[in-house]
């Protein structure tokens, strides 16, 4: 079984436990990070644990939701083993996975709708990574 890490704020919440039944269907186990209500919290306190989990190999992917996607990206980037990618359309999740191979959805809550977020999933882990030109770049990322 292949397991999904998932993390979020407050404004993520509902997106989270909406996208829980697609990724079951796609054949995930998911690890939900947090957080667990609408209650406001610090988007920091679930990535970093989302992104240990990565780094780690606990999980083999992650989706991470906060209210614009930008400060939960950050958060997770800050791991050398993270590749989070801000998406909030299927085509740059398709190209997050197969040029940058990103191992983190991130997601906006509050800039795209539910059926959109879900065709953004269904986009990213559709995907696979190409290689070739792209791995040269890739390796380029870690700092030195």
């Amino acid at each position: 079984m292949k397991f999904v890490g998932m993390a979020c704020d407050h404004a993520g919440y509902e997106m989270k436990e909406a996208l829980k039944p697609l990724l079951k269907s796609l054949g995930f186990e998911i690890k939900d990070y947090g957080t667990n209500s609408s209650e406001s919290v610090d988007y920091p306190d679930f990535a970093h644990p989302l992104a240990e989990a990565v780094e780690n190999g606990t999980v083999c992917f992650g989706v991470a939701i906060c209210g614009s996607g930008n400060g939960i990206s950050m958060t997770l980037n800050k791991h050398q083993g993270v590749r989070a990618a801000l998406c909030w359309n299927a085509e740059l999740a398709s190209l997050a996975r197969q040029h940058n191979d990103a191992n983190v959805l991130s997601l906006p809550a509050r800039f795209i709708s539910r059926e959109s977020a879900e065709e953004i999933v269904k986009a990213f882990f559709a995907a696979s990574f190409e290689g070739g030109r792209h791995q040269r770049r890739v390796e380029k990322i870690a700092c030195r």
